[in-house]
């Protein structure tokens, strides 16, 4: 049974405090959990304020469902970290 997971990497310039960040952290993992109903968590913490890492995980029967799956919320995460304020400036999905 495979296992997907999208990791993305945001850019939140704005961010001159941990509430900065945390809110545009909060907002993109909200949306990318309430449209896809997938996992997802912020990973690697201490990152400096302008930087945040965020995990997607899915589990599926299929893989090309998961593949289609990721590049959908992939696309959402880019649209919901510029309508919050950040960037995602790289991301990558692997398969277990």
């Amino acid at each position: 049974m495979p296992i997907a997971h999208l990791t993305l990497e945001l850019r939140i310039e704005h961010a001159q405090s941990l509430k900065d960040k945390r809110q545009v952290i909060r907002s993109v993992k909200d949306k990318l959990r309430a449209k896809f109903n997938v996992s997802v968590a912020e990973l690697e913490e201490g990152d400096p304020l302008q930087r945040a890492t965020i995990g997607v995980v899915s589990i599926s029967g299929s893989k090309d469902y998961l593949t289609g799956l990721m590049q959908n919320v992939e696309r959402e995460a880019f649209r919901a970290a510029n309508n919050a304020g950040g960037e995602v400036v790289d991301s990558f999905v692997d398969f277990l």
